[in-house]
């Protein structure tokens, strides 16, 4: 089977999110089966190619007053996937990938509309796909495209289109000035079609016009039917009925393993903890937390500073959780209003609470090892990758049951021993705290709590299981064009 996948962003070339992880990694399990993969990417400024030969040099892609000429570039082939570019000056010329400081740039339906029209122009030329595989708002237009502009194209004929949806939060809306510029016809711009309040929804025609969706957990699929989840999607997606599907996402055990790490004091195994320890005691010398401290559970968050990350909760339920025995950890960026908040908290106990504001991956990867428990109070979370690192490092996670944390996360049985972490359920302060500091009570009992761990450490959430399922969805979508 011949299959594209297209999106926005893909590592080691870009990256702002989880959707970057699942790109450098489900096209690579899906090769690895024997099928023929191809990964379709824009080239941003930051991106850095080992090569640069040119396979297609010029495309021709229509706008309402004036042309566009991206190139192709041909990125090599790596772990079986051979990877091609968009290139253009709309990507190629600015610092940031969706916007800078000022906010999201202005013409983002343009550069995407650009983008899937480039990536079904060079597939003529390069091979067309079995399925096209587009992934969030920026590569969603492709299937719409396909269906109504392309419908007459009999190159494409019989390729299915699959969407996946990483988070539904994000949908690309423009306003309705946009049919034209992109030369959509007006027959689109229909509440079942397009339309959103009056206003072009990219993930609505996505989830219209793609023969399935999948998105990246079983939870967040359920979830997504519900109004208080879908951001005003939810009747698109209920008339999707059975083809929408979710599928947990995978993790790169070659990255995230105490066993091999490079970045982490000492390296350990479920066979030998000793060494986590000693990752304990780096990651509270890193913090600078007292050694007086090091007896206490050290519990860990690494994040973006977003509400949807439950840091509203969290800032509900500190004035009562700076009193209990534990040391919190904290990694991250984003809203100013809650990097105070750490700034502040850090302030009047520093020797509790401790905070770095950055992206940085070093810190990321001692977080995991050194932490105790690893707390991930969502509002929503479409599948989370850091609680599944957390176990595997043996740093049991105290999750919100939604998303992919319902679905990855085992509540700790003391009848059964079995479990790999803690679990609360409603959205407010008082259920967060009942759920961590049942997490601290368990901690006392050192039998129980080791026990919790290696439950933890010997999950698996490779990418075979996932691809071996994303296999199954586009088989389902090919049926629909014989």
């Amino acid at each position: 089977m011949r299959i594209t996948f297209a999106a926005s962003e893909g590592v080691p070339y870009s990256k702002t999110g989880g959707l970057a992880d699942v790109i450098g990694a489900l096209p690579k399990a899906i090769a690895a089966q024997g099928h023929e993969v191809s990964v379709f990417l824009p080239r941003y400024k930051h991106t850095r190619l080992q090569q640069e030969r040119v396979a297609i040099p010029n495309l021709t892609i229509p706008f309402r007053d004036f042309l566009l000429f991206p190139q192709i570039l041909d990125g090599g082939k790596h772990d079986g996937v051979q990877f091609y570019f968009v290139d253009h000056p709309e990507f190629t010329f600015r610092d940031g990938i969706y916007g800078d400081a000022g906010g999201d740039y202005g013409d983002n339906a343009e550069r995407y509309s650009m983008f899937c029209r480039a990536v079904i122009e060079s597939s003529k030329r390069l091979g067309v796909p079995h399925v096209f595989h587009v992934h969030d708002w920026q590569a969603a237009l492709l299937p719409v495209l396909l269906r109504s502009v392309y419908a007459y194209d009999s190159s494409f004929d019989h390729v299915a289109t699959v969407l996946t949806i990483h988070n539904i939060g994000y949908q690309g809306v423009f306003p309705s000035s946009t049919m034209p510029k992109l030369l959509l016809p007006w027959s689109l711009f229909t509440l079942d079609r397009l339309e959103f309040y009056d206003q072009v929804n990219f993930l609505k025609g996505g989830i219209v016009y793609s023969d399935f969706v999948t998105t990246v957990s079983r939870t967040y699929a359920e979830e997504i039917r519900r109004p208080d989840y879908a951001f005003g999607l939810s009747d698109t997606v209920l008339k999707k009925g059975n083809r929408v599907i979710g599928i947990v996402n995978g993790v790169d055990y070659g990255e995230w393993d105490p066993e091999n790490d490079r970045y982490i004091a000492a390296r350990f195994s479920s066979a030998d903890l000793s060494g986590k320890a000693k990752c304990k005691a780096a990651l509270l010398a890193e913090y600078g937390i007292p050694k007086e401290r090091s007896n206490w559970p050290v519990v860990g968050m690494i994040s973006r500073f977003a509400a949807q990350k439950g840091f509203d909760l969290l800032e509900a339920a500190l004035d009562e959780l700076v009193l209990e025995e534990m040391v919190l950890i904290v990694l991250g960026t984003g809203e100013r209003r809650f990097e105070e908040m750490f700034r502040s908290l850090h302030y009047i106990y520093p020797d509790r609470i401790s905070v770095k504001i950055a992206y940085d991956n070093r810190l990321a990867h001692m977080v995991e090892a050194g932490s105790d428990i690893f707390l991930m109070p969502s509002h929503y979370e479409p599948c989370g990758l850091t609680q599944i690192y957390s176990m595997r490092y043996g740093t049991v996670p105290v999750v919100r049951a939604t998303g992919g944390l319902e679905d990855t996360v085992e509540q700790w049985n003391p009848a059964t021993r079995k479990g790999t972490g803690f679990k609360f359920t409603g959205y407010d302060a008082a259920h967060l705290r009942s759920g961590l500091r049942e997490a601290l009570a368990v901690f006392q009992d050192r039998t129980a709590w080791k026990q919790i761990m290696l439950n933890g450490m010997r999950q698996s959430f490779s990418w075979k299981e996932p691809a071996d399922e994303y296999l199954r969805v586009y088989e389902q979508a090919r049926a629909l064009h014989p």
